[in-house]
């Protein structure tokens, strides 16, 4: 499939942002602080540093879409990060009364109050982290925008994960609403009612839909028409006006070159045709069984582009290229199917038929020995038969 979605869009021009900042050190809490973030760690300057680093990638992946100007920011986004839990809960129990798992943003009307708090190292840091990091982005240039914006890009940007080590930002599509929304039925509230939620009051699976809203929007159509239509409705933000005032004004312009009713049209079609990683590789996977390679292969290259990090579509891509007599190619994602997680038995038989296939027969002979060493039940009769014949 050659229809490519925006979220990798974006993230194929990603350029590293360097951390010019000055950091203090204490014996038990570090600061640094650049342009964009003012970031406070008890895990000292390195932690600092990192989640400082991390917060401008992000900043940068989002204003390349939503294009605000930076230097109307009031000063740097602050961050207070926690390694202890009960310091990061107390923190948060003391501005709200109870606490929230991994992260959250608290917003205030006075811009010097507002702070993203992080639990680093936490099991839900990598959840909610990349969730409120966006919120915070946007409330800094729009405090009151439309709620299905603020919710559906959240969740949107939701699996933007960043890697440590490579210090590089990787994104997954977030499709895990997918199925919710394409099962509501009748129950699917009106696209009016998700639009002016802030002034009708937010509509039963709200964030679900608004999730739908912004993936269609940004991914609908050959035209472009209405991913320009969303970014110039970022244009009609106004950082003085209510959710309400907001979200009626995005509407307008949303609206301004079709109606409701066709935008509304679409975006069912777009939902239905849009299928999650399971409908994919079952899809696949019927496909090659009726011995149609492409349609086979368009499927699976589709379930790779919605997880890369998934082993089922390279071991299924390995076997299409197997059937189609390119054994090194076969070889390759074999080898990416157990990088990923695939049973190990499995592709070490699949490799030793793909060498033997190919005339390697030492090669063959090594990978069916390793299957019936790992799983002798499934693979030892088979794989001692073939090895005999190869010798």
């Amino acid at each position: 499939m050659k229809k490519k979605y925006l979220g990798i869009v974006l993230l194929t021009a990603l350029v590293l942002v360097p951390v010019s900042a000055q950091s203090k050190v204490s014996p038990t809490r570090a600061s640094i602080a650049t342009a964009l973030f003012e970031v406070v760690s008890d895990g000292g300057s390195y932690d600092a540093e990192t989640l400082c680093r991390e917060l401008e990638e992000r900043f940068e992946v989002y204003n390349r879409l939503f294009r605000f100007n930076r230097d109307s920011l009031a000063g740097p986004l602050k961050v207070v990060a926690f390694t202890d839990k009960a310091a990061y809960d107390d923190y948060i129990k003391s501005k709200l009364g109870s606490t929230r798992d991994g992260a959250v943003y608290l917003h205030y009307n006075q811009a010097d109050k507002r702070e993203l708090v992080v639990h680093r190292g936490s099991a839900e840091e990598q959840r909610m982290l990349p969730h409120q990091a966006f919120i915070q982005y946007l409330r800094a240039f729009i405090p009151y925008p439309p709620t299905w914006m603020r919710e559906g890009f959240a969740i949107y940007f939701n699996t933007l994960k960043y890697d440590k080590d490579s210090r590089e930002l990787r994104y997954e599509e977030n499709l895990s609403w997918l199925e919710t929304v394409k099962n509501l039925g009748n129950q699917h509230p009106s696209l009016e009612q998700v639009f002016l939620a802030d002034v009708k009051g937010a509509p039963e699976y709200f964030q679900p839909i608004s999730w739908a809203v912004v993936s269609f929007l940004l991914n609908n159509g050959g035209s472009g028409d209405y991913f320009r239509s969303l970014t110039d409705s970022f244009k009609v933000l106004n950082a003085g006006k209510s959710a309400g005032d907001n979200a009626q004004a995005v509407l307008n312009e949303l609206i301004s070159f079709t109606t409701l009713q066709q935008i509304t049209s679409d975006y069912f079609a777009y939902i239905a045709s849009r299928k999650t990683f399971a409908e994919l590789v079952q899809a696949g996977q019927d496909s090659y069984t009726n011995k149609n390679w492409k349609e086979a292969e368009n499927y699976f290259l589709s379930a790779l582009y919605q997880k890369p990090t998934h082993y089922a579509p390279y071991y299924y891509l390995g076997l299409l290229a197997y059937e189609q007599k390119d054994y090194d190619l076969a070889e390759r994602y074999y080898r990416s199917a157990v990088q990923y997680g695939a049973d190990a038995a499995l592709v070490s038989y699949a490799l030793g038929i793909n060498a033997a296939t190919a005339g390697r027969n030492d090669e063959a002979i090594t990978y069916l020995q390793e299957a019936a060493r790992v799983a002798p039940d499934r693979y030892k009769e088979r794989a001692d038969s073939i090895i005999i014949r190869l010798r």
